[in-house]
């Protein structure tokens, strides 16, 4: 189709996108620039919060723990009880979460992409924020579908089910056939969420601020940039239209980059409003089907692999990507191709941080530490006036590398509290931006667990570096100053991150899932003296 020199979209198309011709795309900038500006007033600190909305949060967070602390005594006599307690308050922490609604849905949803970063029944439990939210009435989608699109149902859809194929927190999505005979998807806003979103927001920039100083690792986060990062993406999720050009604005990046392992849904070229987003329609494994996959012929080593270059290109060459990586916004197309869905999180950087970003990746792959943590700074990670030595000194970033499977559970905690500290120190924060590249990241790690555990990671970092190098070499030089085809790889300072000897030549990410379980189990049984009388 002719508009595939517009977008990475499917072969056949149930239309094609003119991108003249898009009926609701007039004006998005300013709606996007009004977006933005109401940020502010979002998070602005207050004195009080809304006083029922933290009612109700402290009402349904604290009923959770309670019940829970209830009987977490005595579960704690074996270690079988210990782990049905984590498993049961995960359960109540999920359920507070989907009466409380979109803002706490959202970051149950990050929660879910946080393998190997949060506990795991807290992770599997909060995978079910992504499409298994008890959703709206069928009369409720009926009504908000009508006003938006300002006629009657019937009249556009030849058939519409009215059971979604997924519920989350801003919306759901039904299956549905337009008049015209094209079987499409349609994304419905649940009603009074923007009020809630509000509310919310407001709850967390009042407690926010109290938590820095309080919680070491919550003053490394930077809770208030978090917050401000919720506001940004959830109240651009709010506006279907702005998805719309996202899934545009990918797509387009994507053959920009000539990357052909991703696909794009088509947005309707009409039936896109603030609350209603009708697309295309395409089907696939599920992303966690690796068995399926696999027996369908499919490489699933070779489709991680894809990813992560998609990914990385999106970011440091085009400055966007997907913000939302999990498993409920992909799926496997028959021609290992992967669907991108739910773009109501994009991550877009300007030029300045785009660059920071590829002079980060760039000095990974050289195992230039002053130039990474340059590149850090500039994106905000440190202040700028930071002495770059005197951190990676007292870090010890220009030491041999320490094996964490070699300590002792005290030495351990101790490194991480020294390292930690330092960072705080010199004022070390989280930016909003990087918390989105590293949650995907995150995300692609426990893919690579699912779908090819037995990759050999050193290879396939050096693999994605001769990518860039041999795809994007004249386009890295001009944009850095560092020509990465003349440049000798070195990943000295990748198995340092490892915490791995640099003579170690082959690490599978199976190898690295045992080590995470030997320190986990470490620390486990640290925790297990501590609580003996």
């Amino acid at each position: 189709m002719r508009d595939l020199e517009v977008g990475a979209f499917s072969d056949d198309g149930p239309w094609e996108v003119d991108l003249d011709r898009l009926s609701w795309r007039p004006g998005l900038d300013y709606v996007r620039r009004a977006v933005r500006a109401e940020v502010p007033a979002l998070v602005r600190p207050r004195k009080l919060p809304p006083g029922s909305r933290l009612a109700a949060t402290a009402r349904h967070l604290g009923l959770g723990v309670a019940l829970w602390a209830a009987g977490k005594r005595r579960r704690a006599r074996s270690e079988e009880g210990r782990t049905e307690s984590v498993a049961d308050l995960s359960r109540r922490l999920r359920r507070a979460a989907e009466r409380l609604g979109p803002a706490y849905i959202k970051l149950g949803q990050i929660i879910s992409s946080g393998e190997g970063v949060f506990p795991e029944p807290l992770v599997t439990e909060f995978k079910k924020c992504r499409d298994q939210v008890p959703p709206e009435t069928w009369e409720t989608v009926r009504r908000v579908v009508e006003e938006d699109l300002g006629r009657p149902l019937d009249t556009v859809f030849a058939r519409f089910d009215r059971q979604p194929v997924a519920a989350a927190s801003i919306a759901q999505v039904h299956a549905a056939v337009l008049r015209t005979g094209e079987e499409v998807v349609v994304k419905v806003q649940r009603p009074q969420v923007s009020r809630l979103v509000k509310e919310d927001l407001a709850v967390m920039a009042w407690v926010a601020p109290r938590l820095v100083g309080r919680i070491p690792v919550a003053a490394l986060a930077n809770p208030p940039a978090l917050v401000e990062l919720f506001a940004e993406t959830i109240a651009e999720e709010l506006d279907f239209r702005l998805e719309a050009e996202n899934m545009l604005d990918v797509a387009r990046s994507l053959v920009e980059l000539g990357q052909k392992a991703y696909v794009v849904p088509r947005p309707h070229p009409d039936l896109v409003t603030r609350r209603v987003l009708v697309m295309e329609r395409l089907a696939g494994f599920n992303f966690d089907d690796a068995e399926g996959m696999r027996a369908a012929g499919l490489d699933t080593a070779a489709l991680v692999r894809a990813g992560m270059i998609g990914f990385l290109e999106g970011a440091m060459l085009c400055g966007i990507f997907h913000g939302d990586l999990h498993g409920g916004n992909l799926f496997v197309l028959p021609d290992a191709r992967t669907a991108l869905l739910d773009f109501g999180i994009t991550g877009r950087l300007d030029e300045f941080r785009r660059r920071a970003f590829l002079r980060l990746l760039v000095g990974a792959t050289v195992n230039d530490v002053k130039g990474q943590m340059a590149a850090l700074r500039d994106l905000g990670t440190l202040p700028p006036d930071t002495d770059l030595d005197a951190v990676i000194a007292d870090l010890g970033l220009d030491r041999p590398p320490v094996d964490p499977t070699t300590l002792t559970p005290d030495e351990l905690v101790a490194e991480i509290q020294r390292t930690v500290k330092g960072l705080l120190g010199y004022g070390a924060r989280m930016p909003k931006e990087l918390m989105l590249f590293v949650k995907n990241l995150v995300f692609l790690d426990g893919a690579i667990a699912n779908l090819a555990p037995d990759l050999d990671l050193f290879a396939e970092i050096a693999h994605i570096a001769t990518h860039f190098a041999v795809t994007h070499g004249a386009r890295i030089t001009a944009d850095v100053g560092v020509d990465p085809r003349t440049q000798v790889l070195d990943l000295s300072g990748v198995k340092a991150s490892f915490g791995v000897d640099t003579d170690l030549e082959i690490l599978t990410y199976r190898d690295l899932q045992e080590r995470r379980a030997v320190i986990r189990e470490r620390l486990a049984k640290r925790d297990r003296r501590r609580r003996r009388p």
